[in-house]
């Protein structure tokens, strides 16, 4: 089928999206298909916002690779059905058209599946030749099917080794200083990445000393209690916390009231309430930290397989579009465990588009504040490796801006609604 290629990416992007992005237009190059990228995710479809990536070098491409953040501008839209908003389906049909994209790509979550499937669905029906493929990434590590999210490893690495270090360090200042230090994460619904900082020790005494997940309903006094028989005994305490922590009433501890643009609660910070907790309940000194953008953009510190995995990901999305295989996704199968053995295989977007996964109670110590063996063995192998990015002279690592030359428009503006 001829035509062009169209990649997008959406959602929060992550340490390795970019990783995924330069494996689509390298793998399409290859092919001798002529990729466009679009600006700010679907939104730039929908404006007709277009990039030619053809006008990127190879050295672009290959800096492009390890450099962190979404390099085409990703968004949060949720795009409604096509009986509750017909006009932006017949704009986003019409941009492709005019451009002659025949296989659209799009790189994210949970969402974004439903987003590409969304579309795959309407452009068969309006009768547009148009083969969608979704691309995974999230840090949440929530995607159904896969066993796990590219983006999931770095930010699992960043966490376990910030757990370790901070740990250290208030250990060393215990005596007379800081008693407890609480290190916020990412995770609204899944405690994945709160379940990765376990990965920092290995005996009871080890920090993390407890780790709250959204899947356990926060006691207050049972956390207050576990915090003050650690520090008894430790003689310091180190929480890590997931920002979707709730109460036994299933409200999250630190909602501000807001919702983002595809309906969830925007969370203010559950780390300031636990440390006000604990300095009023217990008169400990205290610290916390909230990494926030830090932990899922830290692309210096990403993890080889996590980078492996994003690569394979956007190659087999390319493949799979040019073969027309329509309306799937390449997913994570692990093969074994010791060692680590992975294959990349297509899943239907219809089992990953709004779909979550939950870290399995399993994983999760009867206490309910560390992890399994059997979460470790998940998750070890997932933060293996190094992907340093290259350093040039003034002893930062070498991130790449593109030239993002736009595709000359062709149809009239987009009247947003």
């Amino acid at each position: 089928m001829p035509g062009k290629l169209l990649y997008a990416q959406s959602g929060g992007v992550t340490a390795v999206i970019n990783t995924s992005a330069a494996a689509v237009i390298a793998t399409a190059r290859a092919h001798g298909v002529r990729a466009y990228a679009a600006r700010n995710g679907i939104l730039g479809v929908l404006r007709e916002d277009l990039i030619d990536t053809g006008k990127e070098s190879a050295a672009a491409l290959r800096d492009l690779a390890h450099t962190p953040g979404g390099a085409f501008g990703s968004c949060r839209y949720k795009l409604k059905t096509p009986e509750a908003d017909p006009a932006a389906y017949a704009r986003l049909i019409e941009v492709m058209a005019a451009h002659d994209v025949r296989y659209f790509l799009y790189n994210g979550g949970n969402d974004s599946a439903d987003t590409a499937l969304k579309i795959s669905a309407y452009a068969k029906r309006s009768g547009h030749e148009l083969i969608c493929v979704g691309v995974p990434k999230t840090v949440d590590n929530d995607l159904a099917v896969t066993d796990t999210s590219p983006g999931f490893g770095s930010v699992a690495k960043y966490t376990a080794l910030s757990v370790l270090e901070a740990s250290i360090d208030v250990a060393s200042m215990a005596e007379s200083s800081t008693k407890v230090f609480i290190l916020e994460v990412m995770g609204r619904h899944a405690g994945w990445i709160a379940a990765a900082a376990g990965l920092a020790g290995q005996g009871p005494d080890d920090a993390p000393h407890l780790i709250l997940f959204p899947e356990i309903a926060f006691d207050e006094a049972a956390f207050l209690a576990r915090v003050k028989a650690t520090v008894e005994r430790v003689g310091w305490c180190t929480v890590v916390a997931s920002e979707g922590l709730k109460n036994a009433a299933g409200q999250f501890l630190a909602e501000a009231g807001g919702r983002d643009a595809f309906g969830h609660a925007q969370l203010g910070g559950v780390a300031p309430v636990l440390a006000r907790l604990v300095r009023e309940q217990l008169g400990y000194k205290y610290h916390w930290a909230l990494p926030d953008y830090l932990q899922r953009s830290a692309r210096h510190i990403a993890s080889g397989t996590d980078a492996a995995q994003a690569a394979a990901v956007g190659r087999a999305a390319v493949e799979y579009a040019l073969a027309g295989r329509n309306g799937v996704i390449p997913v994570i199968v692990r093969g074994s465990d010791a060692p680590y053995r992975w294959k990349i295989a297509p899943a239907p977007l219809a089992k990953v588009a709004n779909h979550e996964k939950k870290l399995p109670r399993g994983y999760i110590t009867r206490d309910g504040y560390g992890i399994t063996a059997q979460a470790r063995k998940y998750l070890a192998p997932l933060i293996h490796g190094e992907a340093y990015p290259p350093y040039d002279t003034t002893g930062l690592p070498r991130y790449v801006k593109l030239k993002n030359a736009a595709v000359p428009r062709k149809l009239a503006a987009w009247a947003q609604p």
